[in-house]
């Protein structure tokens, strides 16, 4: 199957089957909206604050087996689906959470590996995960994410992200004896640099996205740590379970929400070489972060057109449909006919039959 997408601005053609696992032209991550960036920074709180409390509840090895299980059912859900579904993806999302702390927390705790050196091995990773997908696929964009290949590469990454950021939070809020507070407006800051970056120094909008969703892993597990950890190590003190328990049902309204309004829906790229003309950006979207550029049509329209019924008549045509229609036939003022546009439906046509597909037509091959 013939798959058309954006790379630096360019439409590029390849023979890629999307699979059984994906509805063609349905992307399988979401917008990114500040809904997208809520839900991620409350899903990092939510992974640190379910691990700590798990490993502590029971015991560690089978809490991290536990974790593991859940992390490859939620993961093995995710790519049930044929495109996004924001209930799946974000069950996704929160179980990578709990995993990816496990994982950085493992080699710290089980390993006595120091946290600089966990955060520089994760780091490498992260690092080696983007390198293949670079050279695999024209571009690291979400808004690219529309085969199974291409959602493993994400996946990889995302795990990677949340490591990584799970042992940069440690690595400052212990080894640097800054505390969860400090450490969590640290964080804070550091995912203001690349969206003032983006917004006024125009900076790649893909090196954007992914710095700030790094940055938003020890933020959001900082603050996790901060409101559920005893006073005596600079917290609050309410209790892991409990904060757990508060963020989860927090992340469930908001994605209920998106579930129903579909508000984080991507749409599906759109250009010259599909026959149509550029969709809008979903509302509230505009200037925002996104991993990627060009407007997108809804990933979740059901069902499919036949071409012809996106169609208009030329305006102005000539009253000669016995004739074969040409380019020379159209008016000489018509600056809006293009060579190719119009179709020759034979010699009984009307001139009503001579149609050029509308800006917002599906391709030929629909």
């Amino acid at each position: 199957m013939l798959l058309q997408h954006f790379y630096t601005g360019r439409v590029v053609t390849d023979r890629r089957s999307r699979g059984w696992l994906t509805t063609p032209g349905a992307l399988r991550v979401p917008e990114i909206t500040v809904y997208f960036w809520v839900i991620k920074a409350l899903s990092t709180a939510l992974g640190e604050s379910t691990s700590d409390y798990l490993v502590h509840a029971l015991n560690p090895v089978p809490a991290v087996l536990l974790g593991f299980v859940f992390f490859v059912a939620a993961l093995v859900l995710q790519f049930s689906v044929r495109r996004y579904i924001a209930w799946t993806y974000w069950l996704a999302v929160c179980m990578v959470g709990v995993f990816g702390t496990m994982a950085a927390d493992v080699l710290h705790v089980g390993f006595g590996v120091p946290y600089i050196a966990s955060s520089l091995l994760y780091a490498v990773i992260l690092a080696a995960v983007f390198i293949s997908w670079g050279r695999t696929e024209p571009t690291l964009s979400i808004h690219s994410i529309d085969t199974p290949r291409r959602e493993i590469f994400y996946w990889l990454a995302v795990v990677a992200t949340f490591a990584m950021g799970t042992a940069l939070g440690d690595l400052t809020a212990t080894t640097f004896h800054l505390g969860y507070l400090a450490s969590g407006f640290l964080f804070a800051a550091v995912i203001a640099i690349p969206a003032l970056g983006y917004r006024f120094l125009h900076w790649n909008a893909v090196f954007s996205f992914w710095f700030a969703y790094v940055a938003t892993r020890p933020f959001g597990a900082s603050f996790a740590d901060y409101f559920g950890k005893p006073k005596s190590v600079g917290g609050v003190g309410l209790g892991d379970g409990p904060v757990a328990l508060v963020l989860a049902i927090v992340i469930f309204c908001l994605v209920a929400f998106l579930a129903v309004t579909h508000r984080d829906e991507q749409r599906v790229p759109a250009g010259p070489a599909s026959g149509r003309a550029p969709a809008r950006p979903a509302q509230g979207t505009h200037g925002r972060m996104h991993g990627g550029s060009g407007p997108r049509h809804s990933a979740h329209s059901g069902a499919r057109v036949p071409a012809m019924d996106y169609a208009q008549p030329y305006p102005g045509l000539p009253a000669n449909p016995g004739g074969d229609f040409a380019q020379r036939d159209l008016p000489a003022d018509y600056s809006g006919a293009q060579p190719g546009d119009y179709r020759r439906p034979g010699p009984d046509a009307q001139p009503g039959d001579y149609r050029r597909p509308r800006p917002d037509a599906p391709p030929e091959d629909y």
